[in-house]
């Protein structure tokens, strides 16, 4: 093949993450394309993304299909330099005697060593953070800790003939699999998890493309083990098989008994939320603090500005969110973040700025969009802001700036008709108000009990970046701005 050919391999968006889903297709082979048009729909684990070409050329081919799950790294299309002598996919052709024909089992991918050379700037930059993987999106440039992950030993191209009786190795990536010999897995990540814990990938059936191995299949082979030892408690019955992506009809649970109607595969944002949920619960040592709040003059307040500016009047949210900035700037301890080095050292990193997050209940699941420098904007330009932002995470449109660069999260699940929350904090972030229904309740006013309209908000804070008399502070500022909203306002 002519190195005229390049080859765009899948970017992981600037945001840390592994794989995507191919929703759809915006280019077909032999379309002309020019740089930067979107060719293709994913679905990552924060939202649906156009990812544009950096390439111009001809389409030469489409490295999967709609509804495959791909790696991150793994080519995506193919794409002929414009005026160059590569012609489109052809009929294939037999074999050469001695040599092993790859596309049984290649699913699309090339391994032409042109194709690799064409590829190698990408994953350079992709594994090197230059910012440079993906045209409007890119990872953070000059990044060295992290999720940067050490290169393996490359591994040399024999351009000889190749024996079958001969393992066959892909430069950089292992794609294609010779049954017997080589396991079919793409992704480092997934070689990784099956060496830490013992899994032999030879053993494994991939339930991907042309047996491809997946993350999901080594964690069904990790978990797999475990079915056999609650055999002894449960007498009589039989250890549960393998879990499979879908349930076999009239299949029975092992440790219920009951029928299993369904298995739902964990993915996409459901995936990202369990993940980072996790994450939080397992290493924040969270505290929560809370109290009950008078919001009539903040209700009465809004209401007469809706007299005078019916359709340009901030919604309560926005309100809140301003005390919320003017909080954090007097209590900048919670608009921070813990960080734990490789070495073992520990450091609070805090933030010339405010990136006012917000929880957004989607058809996708839960978001967290936010807008950035909320610190600057009025709560006119808050509720503004807040709206569009929850108008474009529902249509899947968000991208990855939006919903990933949060420093703090403001949860209204009061619109869900509860008072509180154990709130989980939004990992990485160090912590989080929730804000309640408002209703009636008997309030103190003045000596004299009243019907008042009452609030209750709850902040749930790490604290190994605070102590407690912070994090009342703070939540007694918000308290006080939303009881006082003139004079806070005022204030501000």
């Amino acid at each position: 093949m002519s190195s005229d050919m390049q080859v765009f391999r899948l970017p992981d968006l600037g945001e840390g993450l592994t794989e995507a889903e191919l929703v759809n297709w915006l280019v077909a082979v032999g379309d002309e394309i020019v740089v930067d048009q979107p060719i293709a729909e994913v679905e990552t684990a924060k939202s649906m993304v156009e990812v544009p070409s950096p390439y111009a050329g001809t389409v030469a081919e489409l490295h999967g299909e709609a509804g495959q799950t791909l790696d991150v790294g793994k080519p995506l299309i193919s794409i002929a330099r414009a005026g160059s002598s590569v012609g489109l996919p052809a009929a294939a052709t037999p074999a050469p005697a001695g040599s092993v024909d790859p596309s049984p089992v290649s699913s699309g991918l090339d391994v032409s060593p042109a194709v690799e050379a064409a590829a190698e700037t990408y994953r350079t930059e992709e594994k090197a953070g230059s910012g440079n993987v993906l045209i409007g999106y890119g990872t953070p440039g000059g990044v060295t800790g992290g999720r940067t992950r050490p290169r393996k030993a490359s591994v040399g191209v024999d351009n000889s003939p190749i024996s079958v009786a001969e393992p066959v190795m892909e430069p950089a990536v292992a794609g294609t699999r010779i049954p017997g010999k080589l396991s079919a897995v793409i992704s480092p990540l997934v070689r990784k998890m099956a060496r830490d814990h013992g899994v032999s990938l030879d053993a494994i059936e991939g339930s991907g493309a042309s047996g491809l191995i997946m993350r999901r299949d080594v964690e069904a082979a990790i978990t797999a083990p475990e079915a056999p030892a609650a055999a002894p408690v449960a007498s009589g019955v039989a250890a549960p098989g393998p879990v499979t992506s879908s349930a076999e009809a009239g299949a029975v649970d092992g440790r219920t008994g009951l029928p299993v109607f369904a298995r739902t595969p964990v993915r996409g944002v459901r995936k990202a939320v369990a993940a980072n949920m996790t994450r939080s619960r397992s290493e924040i040592p969270e505290a929560t603090v809370w109290v009950d709040v008078d919001a009539t003059a903040l209700l009465e307040m809004r209401a007469e500005l809706k007299k005078h500016a019916p359709h340009d009047t901030p919604g309560l949210l926005a309100f809140i969110a301003r005390f919320v900035t003017a909080g954090l700037k007097k209590y900048p301890a919670l608009n921070t973040r813990f960080e734990t080095a490789s070495d073992g050292s520990q450091e609070i990193v805090g933030f010339d700025g405010i990136n006012l997050g917000f929880a957004a209940q989607t058809d996708r699941g839960l978001v967290v969009p936010s807008v950035r420098n909320a610190h600057e904007l009025s709560a006119r330009e808050l509720d503004a802001e807040i709206r569009r932002l929850t108008a474009v995470a529902r249509e899947g449109k968000a991208t990855p700036t939006e919903l990933g660069s949060g420093t703090f999260t403001l949860n209204n699940y009061g619109v869900f008709g509860v008072d509180g929350s154990a709130a989980i904090i939004n990992y990485p972030e160090v912590a989080m108000l929730g804000v309640g229904r408002i209703i009636d309740k008997p309030w103190v006013v003045n000596g004299e009990l009243a019907v008042r309209k009452v609030t209750e908000l709850t902040l749930a804070f790490d604290h190994r970046v605070c102590d407690g008399e912070t994090a009342a502070g703070f939540l007694r500022y918000v308290a006080d701005a939303i009881e006082n909203p003139g004079g806070a306002l005022a204030d501000m």
